[in-house]
């Protein structure tokens, strides 16, 4: 074999080489992007899941704070003539301070049908009175007793559930001992020493959680839509049982 073709031959060899590497490279590039884009498509589904997780959990969490409520006497009475319910499965006891980020929970109300609609989510601040020695942080729900109490909650902006707002608000404890009326909205709470008092004072800074209603239903639910029980998931079932045990009474 003479020198040229050597050579010649050995160029090929190169090229191919280097062909091969090439191909190699812009394979394990192409596979790189492909799996940038699989990551950033998981990262954009991820804060979906999340909320949506997050929203069943407090309707799953009500479950157990509706049948602590049952148990109590006179509880179920309340309930049949209710328009609708507020729960907070934890009030943490940050909320306690004034102005302080209290948790979410969950609006469902009585439908012409008597039948409970799906929940609406909502994040509420602090009381209206101030943190005190003893009082210990846990679950809440107002129970709403008229149109009044309910159509506080079909407002885009914060609100609150209290006197300055025009409600009457009542302490369950004085409810069950027959020593006043129901009011406007009726402040349970299952913690202990003075927290309820303290819910029945009012509870300020009340607006409708968007994003996780929507994660919850799949889609865009505008607050009067999501006050109005128009949208319904299976997810909810258990908890509309729990209220259902308490059936609706002829409008008082």
């Amino acid at each position: 074999m003479n020198t040229k073709n050597k050579n010649a031959r050995m160029a090929l060899a190169a090229g191919t080489l280097a062909l091969i590497c090439c191909g190699g490279a812009w394979a394990q590039a192409e596979m790189q992007a492909r799996v940038g884009v699989d990551q950033e498509a998981a990262t954009a589904v991820a804060p979906a899941n999340k909320q949506e997780a997050a929203a069943a959990k407090h309707v799953n969490d009500a479950v157990t704070v509706v049948q602590k409520m049952l148990a109590e006497p006179r509880m179920k009475e309340l309930l049949q003539q209710a328009k609708g319910i507020f729960i907070v499965p934890t009030y943490g006891r940050a909320a306690l301070a004034v102005g302080a980020e209290g948790g979410a929970g969950v609006l469902l109300i009585k439908k012409a049908d008597g039948a409970w609609s799906d929940p609406a989510f909502y994040n509420i601040g602090g009381l209206s009175a101030g943190a005190q020695v003893g009082v210990e942080a846990g679950a809440i729900a107002l129970v709403l007793n008229n149109e009044k109490a309910v159509n506080k909650f079909m407002q885009k902006n914060i609100f609150a559930l209290s006197a300055a707002a025009g409600l009457t608000i009542v302490n369950w404890s004085k409810v069950a001992q027959g020593s006043v009326g129901d009011g406007d909205v009726v402040a349970w709470s299952g913690a202990k020493g003075l927290y309820g008092n303290l819910v029945s004072v009012g509870v300020n800074d009340i607006r409708y959680n968007q994003k996780l209603t929507d994660a919850y239903y799949h889609q865009t639910v505008p607050v009067a839509d999501a006050v109005a029980g128009k949208f319904t998931s299976p997810q909810s079932d258990a908890l509309k049982q729990a209220l259902a045990a308490a059936p609706a009474t002829p409008p008082r």
